[in-house]
């Protein structure tokens, strides 16, 4: 229960910038509509307050105090059951809170001495919590640096494999053919090896698997329609195409904006207000495609995240997800999600001025670290796409041509051994 309300918690977070972008557009749209009376300022910026207060209670109280109850046993000498754990786990997270206070009071007590400062260290909901929440956040925007770029590039390849592809200088049929003898091949290898043998067998059925699998996916192909090949897919490609380079343009525009106007920066600007200048300079049309442009960049970020080697063994799986891994996967989307506006701010992607706790973190007045941030996301999403490009262009060349075989690419999944059609180990 507390994993999906911290979910239901980051999808509120993700969706609250696109809805106060489209109700600042309504509201312009429909100045004196009463049907619409009932959006406005007060309730955007109270529904960013409560995003904020819950994220904060997501990321502070509720999961840690569901890890340490899977963890907990209860003290010894008290009765087994489910209150001796809650004991336990509020103990647990009491002495945590006193930790992190004791240590944000050294630092700051270290880092700078003065009266105003030593003052702020006894005000717990003023100082505390928000000074707490801005590390985090920017945590989170830096890990979105690095997700992000790498998500842009991958949504080609997850695409790929969503949508059937072009069959260009492929005769699927020999494919087909080619992939059942291997399937027949290990099967026979499979009925042949003794049962007494676990490591081969195991290592057998994952073959197997891996051959199913491949001929599913030729068997999607072949029954493919013509539009769903030829259409479908390049379409999509494009798409996906057009949009990354959108946003490395309005990143590239922003880092203009920074070095010659200072209301560029996210805390700079106070802002016209809801309802009384349109955010974007195409207006509505402007406004849906900033909204679209934000959901592509979250889903990138999440494909990014789990697409990095350290969180490869983060991924959930169906029947086979831990419940400590799947807290984890909570925190890692719900501190996603909720620098999820500080990034589309920091970026340019959208003008929209960050509300209540939102905007008050310290580091969004800093040039240098907002300039730096655009600057890094700019190099390493162009980066990451030439490389991308640059890679599958080899690759489809090389396969368009036979070369494939010939191991000539330097991805290492290629020179691996693979079994033949009769079963043997064939390499160059």
């Amino acid at each position: 229960f507390l994993s999906t309300f911290t979910l239901a918690v980051s999808a509120g977070a993700v969706l609250l910038l696109p809805f106060s972008i489209i109700s600042n557009e309504i509201l312009l749209s429909f100045p004196q509509n009463y049907y619409i009376q009932w959006l406005n300022g007060s309730l955007i910026h109270g529904l960013w307050n409560l995003a904020s207060l819950f994220s904060n209670l997501c990321l502070f109280v509720l999961m840690p105090f569901a890890f340490f109850f899977l963890e907990s046993e209860g003290f010894a000498g008290l009765k087994k059951g489910i209150r001796a754990r809650i004991l336990e786990t509020l103990v647990m997270l009491i002495l945590l809170a006193l930790l992190i206070l004791g240590i944000v009071w050294v630092a700051s007590a270290l880092i700078d001495n003065d009266a105003a400062s030593m003052e702020s260290l006894y005000d717990l909901w003023e100082f505390y919590l928000p000074y707490l929440y801005s590390c985090i956040s920017l945590m989170g925007c830096l890990l979105l640096l690095l997700c992000t770029p790498v998500g842009l590039s991958r949504m080609f390849t997850v695409m790929g494999q969503l949508l059937v592809k072009p069959t260009i200088l492929e005769d699927l049929d020999e494919q087909m053919y080619i992939i059942t003898l291997e399937e027949e091949a290990i099967q026979r290898k499979l009925n042949g090896v003794s049962s007494t043998v676990e490591y081969q067998t195991v290592e057998l059925e994952r073959e197997l698997e891996k051959v199913k699998s491949k001929k599913t996916n030729l068997e999607r192909r072949k029954k493919a329609s013509a539009w769903e090949r030829n259409l479908v897919y390049p379409a999509v490609m494009i798409l996906l195409l057009i949009e990354t380079s959108i946003s490395v343009l309005l990143v590239a525009l922003n880092i203009l904006y920074l070095l010659v106007d200072e209301t560029a920066m996210p805390k700079g600007s106070g802002g016209p207000g809801i309802g009384n200048a349109s955010l974007s300079t195409f207006g509505f049309v402007g406004a849906a495609l900033e909204i679209i442009l934000i959901f592509y960049l979250m889903v990138s970020s999440v494909v990014g995240f789990y697409s990095l080697r350290f969180f490869e063994d983060f991924t959930p799986r169906k029947d086979d997800t831990t419940m400590t891994k799947i807290i984890g996967n909570c925190v890692s989307i719900l501190v996603l999600s909720s620098a999820l506006p500080v990034m589309s701010r920091t970026l340019g992607i959208t003008r929209f001025d960050l509300l209540g706790d939102f905007g008050r973190f310290n580091w969004l007045g800093n040039f240098y670290i907002v300039l730096s941030y655009n600057l890094l996301f700019a190099i390493m999403t162009t980066l990451c796409l030439v490389r991308k490009f640059t890679s599958a262009v080899r690759e489809e060349l090389l396969k368009a041509l036979g070369l494939d075989k010939l191991h000539l690419s330097n991805n290492p999944r290629d020179s691996e051994t693979k079994p033949s059609a009769n079963g043997h180990q064939k390499s160059l």
